[in-house]
């Protein structure tokens, strides 16, 4: 799939705002965690990637009900679901002046319940292209996401006979309809009935 990257300016891809809040000192505090014993951006990535997918767990995964959407929220209080981890992340690596870019899938449970699943592509120094990371968190019922630059290594892929969906843009800000949801949720039982199924 061709990735299109929506904003032709690269410096979009690096902005902190509101979600992607990577000034923030809980945001500092932990990437100048993350940058010790890493030795290039590559290594940096990669330790960013697996803190945010190993050590923050998916809500659904922990049962945990708080519903997280600002990055420095996710990091502090270690939960949140894909596309608030996805935000996490994305403050991580930006922080460090990686350009890092928000992308989403349309996946379903064997062609019911359909959501939109939340993502991140990285553009490291030297490699011209966009690659896609997936920082949800590996269960043991054989996903196992990994850090790549090469082949993707995704949670899932998309499944087109249960109409699921690679979305190819990669957006320089979260989805304004995933934010509003994560926003106006009290509870994650609270965000499904109003959680995008599609964008």
């Amino acid at each position: 799939m061709k990735l299109i990257q929506r904003n032709p300016q690269l410096a979009a891809y690096l902005v902190a705002d509101e979600v992607v809040d990577h000034e923030h000192p809980v945001v500092r505090d932990r990437v100048a965690r993350l940058k010790t014993g890493t030795t290039d951006a590559y290594s940096y990535a990669k330790a960013a990637f697996e803190y945010v997918r190993d050590e923050i767990p998916h809500s659904t995964d922990s049962g945990d009900l708080r519903v997280t959407w600002r990055a420095s929220d996710v990091l502090a209080r270690r939960t949140g679901i894909c596309c608030a981890k996805a935000h996490a992340l994305a403050a991580l690596l930006r922080a460090e002046g990686i350009p890092t870019a928000f992308c989403y899938q349309r996946l379903t449970e064997d062609g019911a319940d359909p959501a939109v699943h939340g993502l991140i592509a990285l553009k490291l120094p030297g490699t011209g292209a966009w690659a896609r990371q997936d920082p949800r968190g590996n269960v043991p019922d054989g996903v196992d996401a990994q850090f790549s630059l090469g082949e993707e290594r995704l949670t899932w892929p998309v499944r087109a006979e249960f109409s699921e969906v690679d979305y190819p843009v990669l957006f320089d800000e979260p989805h304004p309809a995933v934010v509003a949801a994560l926003k106006a949720a009290p509870d994650r039982p609270s965000l499904w009935p109003i959680y995008p199924t599609e964008l």
